[in-house]
């Protein structure tokens, strides 16, 4: 009867019915987070994760309940809360370790679809095991809190409303306060340290498994620290800053030339600043500088510009270094990189920045503007809805007759259908001249998009006419460089935007591409040829 003492006040069973379903969710949420600077945040991304818990829930709920039945000693459901609590501890500690390794095994065995792959077995190995425990609360503690069947209906269904209302909280919580506020580690050990105090109050009621507890009490001690202040990029050295918003995970780094920053571990940089104040050196900034002059801003007494995607403000720097009478405006949805512009990248407090969607801005804008660049990335794709016919039908309409948009657009490829070819063919069916341009030694392609047809004409008589030799020199090879576009039946639409997915294939080539020459040591000298290779 002692044993049962802590089940016979429901509370106590509801509490952990509550606080399960929120730790789950908020494993979810952390699951995404852990995983996003490693293989982005996208949809993909996120289907793998909700179908990979699911998967570990029902196994879980069918475990719970056959055990329960077999079994009904609570004991066994409260030593796998310890279990689950230890582990999800732990996940901070050992979480990218393991990301970083099934990659690394991976990279060199699997020759197509390698993001989706990796980050299925890396959700597989890290996050079933302990939501497959926690899955099977709901059925154990239904065996436990129903005393007759007269009211079996009633205490199933506050159990299932617990659970629910718990999960809604554990969704919440980790997204708008523990996460931007503390990062993914700490709400990793916040629900960790909740359900190891739910599993603790069991069995110090009940006086049993003391053994097992104090080992959970010690992990978990560990866990928090050498799990709380844990680096993503853990190779990395001498960061400048390392954090998380809402939206990203971020990294500022410097070195004597530059400030950087990077919105992905493994995905280049999406912001540069030079510290003498010159262009990026050839990245596609610098390329993007044709816009303005297409648009003939140097002989105008006042332009407009807008940059949806304003990152931490690199290209507004350049232009407004050389475009005098220029007004710009940026639009950034995260927050948190405008705060870092303000803070690494000398940001100029002349130009707004509106935290805020580019294509919502543009809804409740009704300015037109001499020049609209268009750099919104979340991770690795454009968002579906500013890649659409509907969004550059918006665009249009708020650029000026002689306007000219501008469309950064990674990841380049030749393959057939590929995202860029969608991309373009949308942009052209909107604008009736279009010109794209590869950037060389990177993987942008740049697309330049205007009302008139005598863009590309303008940028050349533009050109000579500037006195600064250095930018004269790049638009005039800008001006070599640019290929006519026409528009073909490739078209995204807002019901139809397969741009991560498309994403996502070439990523998979680009990575393809860049360890071939290690994959061909694999394949003849194994893994100690690759590691011979590299050094170790």
């Amino acid at each position: 009867m002692e044993k049962k003492a802590i089940l016979n006040n429901k509370i106590y069973l509801y509490l952990t019915e509550f606080f399960a379903g929120a730790s789950v969710m908020a494993v979810e949420l952390g699951a995404s987070r852990l995983l996003a600077p490693y293989f982005s945040s996208s949809q993909i991304v996120w289907t793998i994760i909700i179908g990979t818990i699911m998967i570990a829930m029902a196994l879980g709920n069918i475990f719970g309940g056959r055990s329960a039945d077999k079994d009904p000693d609570p004991g066994r459901l409260y030593m796998r809360i310890l279990v689950a609590a230890v582990y999800i501890a732990a996940i901070p500690v050992l979480g990218k370790y393991i990301i970083i390794g099934i990659s690394a095994l991976l990279i060199m065995t699997v020759n197509t679809n390698f993001l989706v792959i990796a980050a299925f077995v890396s959700c597989m190995v890290i996050f079933v095991f302990p939501l497959f425990l926690l899955g099977t609360v709901t059925p154990s503690l239904a065996k436990y809190t129903v005393g007759s069947l007269d009211d079996s209906g009633k205490t199933v269904g506050v159990l299932g409303a617990f659970n629910t209302i718990g999960s809604i909280i554990g969704t919440f919580l980790p997204t708008f306060v523990t996460i931007p506020a503390v990062g993914t580690s700490v709400t990793f050990l916040i629900f960790s340290g909740v359900l190891l105090i739910i599993s603790l109050a069991y069995f110090i009621s009940t006086k049993e498994k003391k053994t097992a507890c104090i080992i959970a009490v010690i992990l978990f001690i560990l866990c928090t620290v050498f799990g709380r202040s844990g680096s993503f990029a853990f190779w990395e050295n001498n960061l400048t800053y390392e954090g998380e918003s809402i939206y990203n995970y971020l990294q500022v780094k410097e070195n004597d030339k530059e400030v950087l920053l990077s919105t992905n571990v493994l995905f280049g940089v999406q912001s540069v600043t030079r510290k003498d104040g010159s262009l990026t050196g050839g990245m596609y900034y610098d390329y993007d500088m044709a816009a303005p002059v297409m648009a003939g801003v140097r002989d105008k007494e006042h332009s407009d510009m807008l940059i949806l995607g304003m990152g931490t403000g690199t290209y507004a720097r350049q232009c407004k270094r050389y475009f005098d009478g220029l007004d710009i405006e940026g639009v950034e949805i995260d927050g948190k990189i405008t705060d870092l512009a303000d803070r690494y990248f000398d940001a100029d407090p002349g130009v707004p920045v509106y935290t805020y969607d580019g294509r919502a801005y543009l809804h409740v804008s009704d300015k037109k503007y001499d020049v609209i660049m268009v750099d919104a990335y979340q991770d690795i794709s454009i968002p579906f809805q500013m890649s659409s016919v509907e969004f550059f039908r918006e665009v249009y309409e708020h650029l000026n007759d002689d306007g000219i948009m501008v469309v950064n657009m990674n990841m380049r490829s030749d393959s057939e259908g590929n995202i860029n070819e969608y991309l373009t063919d949308t942009i052209a069916s909107v604008f009736p001249s279009v010109y794209t341009i590869d950037i060389p030694h990177y993987t942008n392609r740049e697309l330049f998009a205007s009302k008139n047809s005598d863009c590309r004409k303008r940028l050349y008589e533009n050109s000579l006419n500037m006195s600064d030799t250095e930018l004269t020199e790049l638009m005039l090879d800008t001006y070599a460089g640019l290929e006519e576009k026409t528009g073909m039946d490739h078209i995204f639409t807002d019901d139809k935007a397969p741009v991560e997915l498309l994403g996502m294939r070439e990523i998979d080539g680009l990575i393809k591409n860049e360890v071939s020459y290690y994959r061909n040591i694999y394949d003849e000298y194994g893994l100690q040829g690759v590691l011979d290779s590299l050094g170790i």
